[in-house]
């Protein structure tokens, strides 16, 4: 049996405050957009070009994240290069949603910064992990 991973959906506090940080931080697109049966609005987003390969789907009603310092659960993003994760951390640092400084860790992990969504999900951007622009061949465990 084959099976696709093609969404993740999110309950939010405010899904127009994070569909513009999807859109403005990692490029994100709505794709599809509707209203549940209490007229909210419930909206898909997309890479440009991979609409039908993988949606983020923002649904309203939801209650926030407060993560704290040492959960690292997080959206990861891939960037083209080092200057890309830097750039993404100044936009962060100017916006006040900047929450791990961009740092070097040891392969797989690579170069990265974290921001905070507006519902307090961490937001991964980095470059050179075995995922996506810069990836390195994977290395198996042995």
């Amino acid at each position: 049996m084959a099976v696709n991973f093609t969404h993740i959906a999110l309950h939010v506090r405010s899904v127009d405050a994070c569909v513009e940080f999807y859109e403005r931080f990692c490029g994100l697109a709505v794709v599809r957009e509707r209203t549940d049966n209490k007229d909210r609005r419930i909206v898909w987003m997309a890479e440009p070009g991979r609409e039908s390969d993988f949606v983020f789907v923002l649904l309203p009603g939801g209650e926030g994240r407060n993560q704290s310092e040492r959960d690292f659960s997080h959206f990861g993003f891939a960037m083209p290069s080092r200057d890309a994760v830097d750039a993404v951390a100044d936009k962060g640092r100017v916006t006040g949603c900047l929450e791990w400084e961009p740092r070097q860790e040891p392969y797989p992990v690579g170069y990265y910064c974290g921001l905070k969504d507006p519902d307090g999900n961490f937001v991964e951007f980095s470059y050179g992990q075995p995922l996506g622009p810069g990836a390195e061949p994977l290395q198996t465990a042995s």
